[in-house]
């Protein structure tokens, strides 16, 4: 029996008040008014008191329209017809595609049972050097990329949704630019991507609810296809305009605010969508990579703030490229040692020459005479920028650790490098 009452307590915003009882919180419910049909989320339930989250927004609802609970929370529809489309935050086709209605499955649900996950030791290949050499990422990982507007961060997310070696891709669009939006999609179906991606977008035009779904809706199409054995990549952009989506609620039904504003369950709010990630026993796998963008380039901005707290590392997107300064894969060290034995060592040579790099070009500013070894370093950091930082080099581990070798080779003499002479024989460059 579906609960009907034709009284609305109060209008606030996009959320509506009803006295209503036997509700369970994000149960979907129909707003029936003088505009038409509206669907609605529980956000709140005070005693008796239920507070509605209006899809479409309030606009033209009276107090007197109906409300009719339906006793269930939203559900998305689920099969392999999904793949190739583009869809709402609610599930609506953007493509101008077929309405899917199979195999509903309930959204926002609990994260996966400790006893039902594996140890990652698996990684995920993506051809970008300074992820797969310099900070691996792993099956089940859940990773941020923590950038500033105007970064190239979607265009890093449609190379790694091209690029990386999984069955899947599912890509959470949350307040895009049009453009952003429109970029994403021709370049995932120009590349040949889009058969094997399910898109839920969320423009900045739409309705925030939408926002706040796109997450949860992913995610749960996400388990499904991995409780099917296919390994699964999450691409969400951008957290932040998530958490903001929060905000605005928040402040709506007068919730006391936290830090700057946000909602005080902002930590547990982010940390159910990032512990979605997850690697099956005998099945598939979800691998989360979020962008987060941090307002004022400020990390302790409470939302990568507390994303920090959640995830296992981030990747830090500046002037175009992945900083090798602050970036950390966690959980890189279940898999380098696995991949060529030379794989460690030379990711942790290369980053400490590369230091060395940055530390010269200040002496370099600041007028001091360059010896032979700065000349050295300084030839050495502009090729690694230029052919291991530039986001467009695009090449797979092996020929990577390679080209490494031949950096190396080209700038250093073998003692000047540090590396154990057991590798130095197996895997530096011979002359000639």
């Amino acid at each position: 029996m579906y609960k009907v009452y034709h009284r609305i307590e109060r209008i606030a915003g996009s959320v509506i008040t009803v006295k209503a009882e036997g509700v369970a919180y994000q149960e979907l419910a129909q707003v029936t008014s003088g505009q038409g049909i509206s669907l609605a989320r529980v956000n709140r339930i005070d005693g008796d008191m239920v507070d509605l989250q209006v899809f479409a927004g309030s606009r033209g609802i009276s107090t007197e329209s109906q409300v009719r609970f339906f006793g269930k929370p939203m559900d998305t529809p689920f099969g392999d017809s999904l793949l190739g489309r583009v869809f709402t935050g609610a599930g609506v086709p953007r493509d101008n595609g077929p309405l899917i209605e199979e195999n509903s499955v309930p959204i926002g649900g609990p994260s996966v049972n400790p006893s039902k996950r594996i140890v990652p030791t698996r990684m995920v290949r993506t051809g970008i050097p300074m992820i797969d050499v310099f900070n691996t990422l792993v099956v089940s990982q859940k990773l941020p990329i923590f950038s500033v507007a105007g970064e190239p961060y979607n265009q890093l997310l449609a190379r790694i949704a091209l690029q990386a070696e999984v069955d899947v891709i599912v890509l959470g669009g949350m307040g895009l630019k049009f453009d952003d939006y429109l970029y994403l999609k021709d370049f995932l179906e120009k590349n040949g991507a889009l058969s094997r991606s399910v898109m839920f977008v969320h423009t900045a035009s739409d309705p925030i609810v939408e926002c706040m779904l796109v997450p949860d809706v992913a995610l749960a199409v996400a388990e499904q296809f991995a409780t099917k054995g296919k390994n699964v990549l999450v691409l969400l952009t951008d957290m932040t305009n998530f958490a903001d989506a929060l905000k605005e609620i928040a402040i709506t039904m007068e919730q006391i605010p936290s830090n700057r504003g946000y909602p005080g369950d902002l930590y547990s709010q982010l940390a159910s969508r990032y512990e979605k990630a997850v690697d099956f026993e005998g099945s598939g796998s979800i691998t989360i990579l979020a962008v987060t963008t941090m307002p004022g380039d400020d990390v302790t901005h409470p939302v990568p703030d507390n994303t920090g707290y959640i995830t296992e590392g981030q990747f830090y997107l500046r002037k175009g490229r992945i900083e090798p300064f602050g970036s950390l894969s966690r959980l890189k060290q279940q898999v380098n040692g696995k991949t060529r034995s030379d794989h460690r060592t030379i990711a942790n040579t290369m980053i400490q020459l590369y230091a060395s790099f940055r530390e010269t070009l200040e002496k370099q500013s600041m007028g001091f005479r360059m010896s032979g070894w700065d000349q050295k370093v300084l030839k050495y950091g502009e090729r690694f920028e230029k052919e291991m930082m530039d986001l467009s080099v695009n090449i797979p581990l092996e020929r990577a650790l390679d080209l490494c070798w031949i950096i190396l080779a080209d700038c250093f003499n073998p003692e000047e490098t540090g590396i154990p002479s057991k590798l130095i024989n197996e895997y530096w460059p011979k002359k000639g």
